[in-house]
C-alpha cells in the first residue's frame, strides 16, 4: 500500500498567526495516514519507502517563518557541537578546522568568455572586495561537497499541463546531484506543503515531487522565506540550495520579494535557482515573473533560466546539477568587524593565465553576524588533493 507523507503548512508571518500560536491553536495541515507497523532497522539517514514519513508531534511549531520584526537566529547554519580549535580527520583524508570566527565564505561558480565552466583556478587566482574595500583570503577548497538542497515547485492551477515535464526534470537533477546531497520537497500555491523532509532517500523524496494539487494562486515569496527557515533549522551542510520552479508571477504572498531576499541573506544562504516556465504566460506578468526569478538568483549567486519549451527542461536540470557540483569555496575575514552588523556588498574577480575574461558569480552581499561558527575544510588553503569535481 502507498502511503503520502503527512503535509504541513510551512507558512505564518502574520502577527495574527503568531498570537494563535503562541496561544497554543498553531495552524497546520496534514492528511491522516495509518501508524507505521514495526519495520527493519535501515541504515541511518534512509526510510522504509512503504510507510509515511515520521513526522513531529503535531502540537510542535511547523511554520519555520519567524515576523520580520523577529530577531534572526544567531547560529543559523551551524555545524553542530565540534569544540573551537579543534582539527580533526575525516575519512576522505581531508582535515576540518572547527573555530568560532567571523569568517565569510562564498560559494562561486567561474565561466570563460564562452560560458564553460572554469575547473582549475587555484586560491591566488580569486580577488574578494567587500563593501569596495580589497580583503584577503584565508581558505580555499574546489571539490563536491555534499550540499542541502530544497526543491521548490508551484502547484498552483496553472502548472496542471507542465508537471509532467517538471517531476521528470527535478527526478534527473536528484539522479545527477551528489549521492551525499540531503534534499527536501515543497509543493506550494497559495500556501507552501512541506511534502518530503530533509533526507538522503532518492525514494522519499520522488514521492514528495510527485504530490500535486493543481489548484490555487502562486505564493512564491512565502515559499522561499520558508524553504529557508527550513535549512537553517534542519540542514547541517554548510552549503545549501534552493532550485525553484514556476509558470507564473507571485499573487497570494504575505511577504514581499525583498523581504524574501532579505530572508536568505540574512540565513547566510542559500544559492537560489530559478526555472522560469513564461512561455505561455501573459506578457505583463511574465515580466514581473522574470524580475523576480532574476532578483532571487543574481542576489544569492544563482542563476535564472527561462526556457522557451518543456522540452528544455530536462537539460536545465543538468545544467544546475553541474553548476551544483563544480563550485569553488572563498573564504576571508572581514577588515570591517563583524560585531558592528549591518549589510555588506561583495564582489569577486577571478584572474588566471590562458584565459581573457572570467566571469565570477556568487552572492551579491550578506548580512554580519558576530560568533556564527563556521566550518572550512582544508584549512592549509590550498586546493584539496585527490578531490576533483564530477561534471
Amino acid at each position: 500500500m502507498h502511503f503520502r507523507p503527512l503535509r504541513f503548512s510551512l507558512l505564518s508571518v502574520s502577527f495574527a498567526a503568531l498570537t494563535i500560536f503562541f496561544s497554543g491553536a498553531a495552524s497546520v495541515h496534514a492528511q491522516n495516514v495509518p501508524a507505521a507497523q514495526n519495520q527493519p532497522a535501515l541504515p541511518p539517514g534512509l526510510q522504509n519507502p512503504t510507510q509515511p514519513e515520521v513526522q513531529p508531534p503535531l502540537d510542535q511549531d511547523r511554520d519555520p517563518i519567524p515576523s520580520p520584526d523577529i530577531a534572526e537566529p544567531e547560529n543559523a547554519g551551524s555545524k553542530g557541537p565540534a569544540e573551537d580549535n579543534q582539527l580533526t580527520r575525516q575519512k576522505n583524508g581531508i582535515y576540518t578546522m572547527h573555530e568560532d570566527v567571523d569568517e565569510v565564505l562564498l560559494d562561486c561558480t567561474v565561466i570563460d568568455d564562452r560560458g564553460r565552466p572554469v575547473l582549475d583556478l587555484n586560491r591566488n587566482d580569486f580577488h574578494v572586495s567587500e563593501d569596495g574595500v580589497p580583503q584577503s583570503t584565508t581558505s580555499f577548497v574546489h571539490q563536491d561537497v555534499p550540499v542541502a538542497m530544497g526543491i521548490l515547485i508551484d502547484s498552483s492551477g496553472s502548472m496542471l499541463d507542465k508537471r509532467g515535464a517538471v517531476d521528470s526534470a527535478a527526478n534527473k537533477l536528484l539522479a545527477l546531484s551528489n549521492p551525499r546531497d540531503f534534499g527536501f520537497v515543497v509543493n506550494f500555491n497559495e500556501k507552501a506543503y512541506l511534502d518530503q523532509g530533509l533526507t538522503v532517500d532518492r525514494v522519499a523524496l520522488r514521492r514528495g515531487i510527485e504530490h500535486f494539487d493543481a489548484r490555487g494562486p502562486t505564493a512564491l515569496y512565502d515559499a522561499v522565506a520558508a524553504s529557508a527557515d527550513e535549512l537553517s533549522h534542519h540542514a547541517k551542510q554548510r552549503k545549501q540550495v534552493l532550485l525553484i520552479v514556476t509558470d507564473g508571477a507571485d499573487n497570494a504572498s504575505r511577504l514581499g520579494l525583498q523581504q524574501a531576499i532579505r530572508r536568505v541573506q540574512s540565513l547566510g544562504g542559500p544559492v537560489v535557482y530559478t526555472i522560469g516556465l513564461l512561455y505561455d504566460t501573459d506578457p505583463k506578468e511574465a515580466e514581473k515573473a522574470r524580475n523576480d526569478l532574476d532578483a532571487l538568483a543574481t542576489e544569492t549567486g544563482g542563476i535564472a533560466y527561462f526556457p522557451n519549451s518543456l522540452s528544455q527542461v530536462d537539460e536545465i536540470a543538468s545544467d544546475v546539477a553541474r553548476d551544483i557540483r563544480n563550485q569553488y569555496t572563498v573564504g576571508y575575514h572581514s577588515t570591517r568587524p563583524a560585531s558592528l552588523g549591518g549589510y555588506r556588498t561583495v564582489h569577486v574577480e577571478a584572474n588566471a593565465p590562458g584565459y581573457k575574461h572570467l566571469i565570477v558569480r556568487t552572492r551579491r552581499g550578506y548580512y554580519a553576524k558576530p560568533g556564527q561558527r563556521n566550518t572550512m575544510s582544508n584549512v592549509s588553503g590550498q586546493k584539496a588533493s585527490g578531490a576533483s569535481p564530477q561534471q
